[in-house]
């Protein structure tokens, strides 16, 4: 427009149609772009999430009376909530000694059940081919 002497400051677009198809590929891109910030915002969170973590591990190796008092922070709010049940964590060293106590007892058990079958008297109203003797495993 200038080599007819006239100087544009500004143009106004009033009514654009867009296609259709047009429509949707840029709806797409858009919720393509958000969803991408949505998935970098959960990484960022994940990150702070594992360095608080790592962060508290480190606090409860330094001092061990720090997991109890958590221990019991948490069951203080669990107590607070009105809940009827509460599961208290038990810690797997002590359910090792418990498990293990436990197999030797059945193991106990089970061989005293095979030595008692071996020491019972033959029932003579069998005859004797159908007697099986007990069993040595």
């Amino acid at each position: 427009t200038e080599p007819w002497g006239v100087m544009v400051e500004r143009v106004e677009v009033k009514d654009v149609r867009v296609p259709e198809q047009l429509q949707r590929a840029m709806a797409a891109e858009a919720e393509a772009a958000r969803e991408a910030r949505a998935k970098v915002i959960a990484a960022e969170g994940e990150h702070k999430a594992s360095r608080s973590l790592r962060l508290a591990a480190e606090v409860i190796t330094d001092s061990p009376a720090a997991l109890q008092l958590r221990y019991l922070q948490t069951l203080n709010s669990i107590s607070a909530e009105n809940n009827s049940t509460i599961i208290f964590p038990v810690p797997i060293d002590i359910m090792s000694s418990f498990m293990q106590s436990n197999n030797n007892n059945q193991q106990q058990q089970l061989f005293q059940q095979q030595m008692f079958q071996g020491l019972q008297q033959p029932n003579f109203s069998q005859h004797p081919s159908s007697m099986t003797p007990p069993s040595s495993s």
